[in-house]
C-alpha cells in the first residue's frame, strides 16, 4: 500500500473535505467545457436549419457541395475514431469501464476528441444527443483535476464520477439527476465521500450553466394539469407499452452495432458516411427528424403533429438513431431516446383520446410520462428517470405518476430479460478491446471500495468465513463515521464500506467477485443470523 493510500484511511474526515473542495473545482472545469459544447451545438443546429432551408430554394449544385462537406466530416470522424477509440459512441460505457478499473483514458485527449467529434457528428444532423459526450467530457475534467493535484487512484475514481455528474447537470440543467445518475448507473455505489463530491460538482456545474443559459427547464411543460386518480390505470398500460418498446430499442441497437461490425462494403473508419447520407436525405424531406430532437419535443408539446405524422416521425427517428449511433461516432442516445419516448407518448395519448374519449388536456402528461418510462426501460435506472424528467420539464407535481410508469416499464423490461443498455455496450467494448487494455505492471497496487448490501453474502458474516478473492487484502471497514481494522472474528454488516487492496492487473476480476459477494442475496442468511444471535445469548 502506498503512503498516500495509507494517509487516506488514517485521515478519512479530512479526505472527505478535500474531495468536496475538489468536487467544486471539477464542477467549474466540467461545467465550463460542457456549457461551451452545448452553446456550439445550439449554433450548429441553427446553422443546419438555415442551410437546409437554403438548399430547398436554390441551385441543386449547392446540394452536391454540401454532400462533399458531409464526406469530409465522415473522414474526420473516422480519423478521430482511429486516433482516440475511447472518444467513440456515447462515452458513458467508457466511463463505467474507467471507474471499474477495466479501461484507461487520457483526459486531455478525450476532451479534445470528444468535443470536436461530437460537434461535427451532432452538428451535421445525426440523431445523437449531447448528454453522453457531456458526461464523458465532465468525467475527463474530473480526471484532469485529480492528475493536476496528484491524487491517488481512489480519489480519481470519485472525481471522475463527480465529473460525470457535473457533465449531465450542465447539459440538462438537472443537478439532482446528474448526481443520482452518476451514482445509480455510472459508479454503482453510494457513500458519503462520493455523494459529497458529486453533489458539489453537479451544483457548481449547474450554476455555471444557469449563469449562461438562464434558470429554466430544458422542456417547458410547467403547466401540466394533474391527471385524476381514476385515470391512473392508463399509466400502467403506458408503462407496459414503453417497456416493450424500450426492450426493442436495446435489441435493435445491438443488432445495428453487429451490422456495422460485419459489413465489408464501407471501411470501418468511414462508416459514418451511411448516417450522414441519410441525414442529407432527411434534411431535404423531413428536417424535423434531424439532430438530437430537442425542437421536436417542443413541437410535440404544442401538438403540431397529427397521429399519422407522429407514427412516421417515431419510425424514422428510431431507425435514424440506430444507424447514427451504430456507426461509432461521438454522440449519445440519451436525448434521442427521450424524443422517441415523447413521440410514443403522443401516439398513445392520441389513440386513448380518439378511442376511449380521454380528456385531450392530458395529452402532454402522457408525453412526459412516456419519456421517463422509455428511459427507464432502456437504461434500467428508474430513480434517475423519474428525477431527470421532473427536472427537465419543470413538472414537480407528477412524481407519483412518473414513478408508476417508470416502475411498470422497469418490471416489463426485466420480465423480457433486457439488460441495461450501457452495461451491454460496456461488455461489447471490453470484448473488442481486451487485448489492448493498458495493464502492464502486475506489481502496481490499487485500493477498491465495495458497500455491503442487506442480505448479501457478506451481510452478517465473519471475515474468516468469507471466500475472499485470491491476491487481495482486506485493509479496513468503515461503518457510519467510524472505521476499524478487521480481524477474523469481525462481523460485517449491511451498509459497511470495505476497502480491499489488490494488484492493478487483478483489479477487474477482484472487483467483479467482490460486487457479487456484497450484492447477491443469500437465502439462508436469516437462519445464520438467528443462530449467531442465539449463541451470543
Amino acid at each position: 500500500m502506498s503512503i498516500k493510500q495509507l494517509n487516506i484511511l488514517l485521515n478519512w474526515r479530512s479526505f472527505k473535505l478535500r474531495l468536496f473542495l475538489r468536487g467544486i473545482l471539477v464542477g467549474l472545469f466540467a461545467g465550463s467545457i460542457v456549457v461551451f459544447f452545448r452553446y456550439c451545438l445550439e449554433k450548429a443546429d441553427y446553422f443546419l436549419q438555415m442551410l437546409y432551408s437554403f438548399l430547398h430554394n436554390n441551385n441543386p449544385w449547392f446540394i452536391v457541395i454540401w454532400s462533399l462537406v458531409l464526406l469530409s466530416i465522415a473522414a474526420i470522424l473516422g480519423y478521430i475514431a482511429k486516433k482516440e477509440p475511447m472518444a467513440g459512441g456515447s462515452g458513458i460505457p467508457q466511463i463505467k469501464g474507467v471507474i471499474a478499473g477495466q479501461m484507461n483514458m487520457n483526459w486531455y485527449s478525450i476532451i479534445l476528441s470528444k468535443f470536436v467529434g461530437g460537434l461535427l457528428a451532432i452538428g451535421a444532423g445525426l440523431s445523437l444527443g449531447r448528454e453522453g459526450p457531456s458526461i464523458q467530457l465532465g468525467a475527463a475534467a474530473g480526471q484532469g483535476i485529480n492528475r493536476l493535484f496528484r491524487g491517488v487512484k481512489v480519489e480519481e475514481k470519485i472525481l471522475v464520477t463527480s465529473g460525470a455528474a457535473a457533465g449531465l447537470a450542465a447539459a440538462f440543467n438537472a443537478p439532482l439527476a446528474g448526481v443520482i445518475f452518476s451514482l445509480e448507473e455510472v459508479h454503482k455505489n453510494f457513500s458519503p465521500p462520493i455523494l459529497m463530491s458529486a453533489m458539489a460538482a453537479s451544483l457548481t456545474a449547474d450554476l455555471v450553466s444557469t449563469q449562461f443559459f438562464g434558470i429554466k427547464p430544458i422542456f417547458n411543460f410547467e403547466s401540466l394539469p394533474l391527471l385524476p386518480l381514476y385515470d391512473y390505470y392508463w399509466l400502467v398500460i403506458l408503462g407496459v407499452v414503453v417497456g416493450i418498446f424500450g426492450v426493442a430499442f436495446n435489441r435493435a441497437l445491438i443488432k445495428t452495432l453487429d451490422f456495422y461490425r460485419h459489413q465489408t462494403i464501407i471501411p470501418k473508419h468511414f462508416a459514418s458516411a451511411i448516417p450522414l447520407a441519410l441525414a442529407l436525405v432527411l434534411g431535404m424531406f423531413l428536417p424535423s427528424a434531424l439532430g438530437s430532437g430537442h425542437g421536436l419535443i417542443e413541437a410535440i408539446r404544442q401538438q403540431h403533429f397529427t397521429l399519422g405524422l407522429l407514427v412516421l416521425l417515431v419510425t424514422v427517428k428510431f431507425l435514424f438513431t440506430m444507424f447514427s449511433y451504430g456507426s461509432g461516432v461521438p454522440g449519445g442516445i440519451f436525448l434521442p431516446l427521450l424524443v422517441i419516448g415523447a413521440l410514443t407518448g403522443g401516439i398513445f395519448a392520441n389513440v386513448v383520446i380518439n378511442l376511449f374519449h380521454l380528456n385531450p388536456q392530458y395529452i402532454n402528461n402522457f408525453v412526459v410520462f412516456a419519456m421517463a418510462g422509455y428511459f427507464t426501460a432502456i437504461v434500467k435506472a428508474p430513480i434517475t428517470g423519474s428525477i431527470l424528467i421532473t427536472e427537465m420539464t419543470g413538472s414537480f407535481h407528477h412524481l407519483l405518476a412518473l414513478i408508476i410508469v417508470c416502475m411498470t416499464a422497469y418490471v416489463i423490461s426485466d420480465l423480457l430479460d433486457s439488460k441495461p443498455v450501457y452495461d451491454q455496450l460496456l461488455t461489447r467494448l471490453l470484448k473488442n478491446r481486451r487485448a489492448h487494455l493498458p495493464f502492464r505492471d502486475s506489481q502496481k497496487k490499487i485500493l477498491l471500495e465495495v458497500v455491503v448490501c442487506m442480505g448479501s453474502g457478506l451481510d452478517c458474516t465473519r471475515v474468516r468465513e468469507v471466500n475472499w478473492p485470491e491476491n487481495c487484502l482486506l485493509v479496513s471497514v468503515r461503518r457510519g463515521e467510524s472505521e476499524f481494522i478487521p480481524h477474523g472474528d469481525s462481523l460485517l454488516a449491511a451498509g459497511d464500506f470495505i476497502n480491499i487492496l489488490t494488484s492493478k492487473v487483478n483489479s477487474d476480476k477482484t472487483f467483479t467477485r467482490l460486487q457479487s459477494l456484497a450484492q447477491q442475496h443469500r437465502i439462508n442468511k436469516p437462519i445464520a443470523m438467528e443462530n449467531r444471535v442465539s449463541k451470543s445469548q
